[in-house]
């Protein structure tokens, strides 16, 4: 049995940094930081997830208002031990070609498509985590008979926790963080609407 490669190992007892995520050159695409540990995730990626997560960035990039971006697969520095990267986001931050993250007070929606190998973390911890981080809006995208079902949260002020704001199997009908209408099916057609 071989060693783990070097890079493998955290470099302190309390494990991984937000800022060690820049520096490891090595790290499959996709590394996230959870509670000062890597995860990676290793499995190819399914047509079902690909199709949704390219849908849902054309469309809520089409429909979003001046002044947000929507962008895929970018990580959020929550804190110092935790960086998750949702496979996408809304943002009000100002472009910057060199950024590898985003502050949770720049992003206004989290949209997390569930895998089988994320399950777990995108229902409970990632969910947690994000409103603990004050992130307002949360979308946990699930698969039902092979459709795209949304779950959309908001997070809650006296309780710093989500709440159920609905949940959309045919037609996303959102008015916030921004108005937004989105026909679930046509999000697997891989066609764009005129």
């Amino acid at each position: 049995m071989s060693a783990l490669p070097d890079w493998m190992y955290a470099p302190r007892e309390e494990g991984w940094f937000a800022e060690d995520l820049d520096q490891l050159t090595e790290a499959p695409r996709h590394t996230e930081l959870i509670d000062g540990a890597l995860v990676f995730v290793m499995s190819p990626q399914r047509a079902w997830h690909s199709r949704v997560v390219s849908g849902l960035t054309f469309e809520l990039g089409r429909q979003a208002p001046e002044g947000l971006d929507v962008e895929r697969e970018m990580t959020v520095r929550l804190d110092r031990r935790n960086r998750p990267e949702p496979d996408l986001l809304v943002s009000s931050a100002q472009f910057d070609p060199d950024r590898t993250w985003y502050a949770p007070s720049d992003v206004l929606l989290v949209v997390e498509v569930v895998s089988p190998e994320s399950a777990d973390r995108d229902r409970q911890v990632k969910l947690r985590k994000y409103a603990e981080a004050g992130i307002a809006h949360y979308w946990l995208v699930e698969r039902e008979d092979a459709l795209p079902v949304v779950h959309a949260y908001e997070l809650d002020g006296p309780t710093g926790a989500y709440a159920a704001a609905g949940v959309f199997r045919e037609v996303l009908d959102r008015s916030v963080p921004f108005p937004v209408v989105i026909d679930l099916a046509v999000l697997l057609s891989g066609r764009r609407p005129d």
